[in-house]
């Protein structure tokens, strides 16, 4: 998602802790068609830029459950203005469904003067190129709850029922100590702000590594919504937050239990083939201009230690639950292979 700028395109607010903008466009796609988006295959576009993390839920969520069918995916450049992400990877700088060159354009069809940043995730209705929503934490779950005629065979059972409200639980902790805790301590315009975020962090993760160290996954014994939402942060943690938003008591690599527990989940199917290490560096480093003026984007780390044994497997668990892994990533929507720094 693109965090809030203030009038000059800066992040931080001097003597001030950060504070999302958490209103998102809370319509949902649903089977029932409640708020006038009814699940239809074909007639959504996902628009989700590799270099977020949030936007990496839904390629991960969508991956597993064997959607690509159903609802394609666009997908912009790394970088963004203070108007929009845009689609700079395609020819022409034009997406080839939408037909549009920012995403900007999507929101402003629906909501003429729509006077808050535009993020991603976000899901278009093709044929009237409107912006349907941009609720991140929801968009997800409906994948996994309202399209399950859409799913393919062998789709994992991403938020079981008997699970759901550990799930919610474990995510909503998460989300505020972890996802954007990284965000709390790299935007914060004092000391005391950073510290507190800092200091939270960090027992957050030590929480999360006591919590690991017996069982393979967060909730259950399979992997799970919490699983996804945590991964995206620990893909980024050492390639950006731990140096670019000053996370830096200790590497992710220097945390055994949830580097490996990252590493499990990264060499799983659906997760590591959505990470494009360079576009994330590329992202925080060269949007991020008030953190980092000189738009210099990091070398390393070395991101072939990612295929490095885990040995979680001991632990027991089945990844895919009573279901299958996904088949490979299509061509169109691959990642480059990871190299050496």
């Amino acid at each position: 998602m693109a965090e809030s700028t203030d009038a000059d395109g800066r992040y931080v607010e001097p003597g001030q802790p950060y504070d999302r903008d958490t209103n998102y466009i809370e319509d949902r796609i649903t089977r029932d068609g409640r708020d006038g988006w009814p699940v239809e295959a074909e007639r959504y576009r996902l628009i989700a830029a590799r270099a977020c993390p949030w936007a990496n839920r839904t390629i991960i969520v969508r991956r597993l459950l064997g959607l690509e069918d159903a609802i394609s995916l666009g997908l912009p450049g790394p970088t963004h203005d203070q108007r929009s992400w845009t689609f700079d990877l395609d020819p022409g700088g034009v997406d080839p469904v939408l037909g549009i060159e920012r995403l900007q354009q999507a929101y402003f069809t629906r909501f003429s003067d729509y006077p808050r940043g535009i993020t991603v995730p976000a899901i278009v209705d093709v044929p009237t190129g409107a912006v349907v929503t941009n609720n991140f934490p929801q968009i997800t779950l409906d994948f996994e709850t309202e399209w399950s005629a859409f799913h393919r065979d062998g789709a994992p059972d991403l938020y079981p029922d008997a699970l759901r409200s550990e799930i919610d639980e474990v995510s909503e902790i998460v989300y505020h100590d972890v996802n954007n805790g990284v965000y709390k301590a790299g935007f914060a315009g004092s000391q005391k702000a950073y510290e507190r975020a800092f200091n939270t962090l960090f027992d957050r993760l030590d929480w999360l590594s006591e919590r690991l160290e017996r069982q393979r996954f967060l909730v259950g014994d399979s992997i799970t919504e919490a699983d996804v939402r945590l991964f995206t942060t620990l893909a980024r943690f050492d390639a950006v937050y731990h140096g670019h938003f000053k996370c830096n008591r200790s590497k992710l690599a220097e945390m055994p239990v949830l580097w490996a527990y990252a590493r499990d989940l990264f060499q799983t199917p659906g997760f590591g083939d959505t990470i494009d290490f360079a576009q994330s560096k590329a992202h925080y480093y060269i949007v991020h201009r008030d953190i980092n003026p000189s738009g210099i984007v990091p070398l390393g780390p070395d991101e072939t230690v990612w295929l490095t044994p885990h040995g979680r497997e001991e632990l027991g668990g089945r990844p895919f639950g009573d279901g299958t892994p996904p088949p490979p990533s299509r061509e169109s929507e691959g990642v480059p292979k990871l190299r050496s720094a």
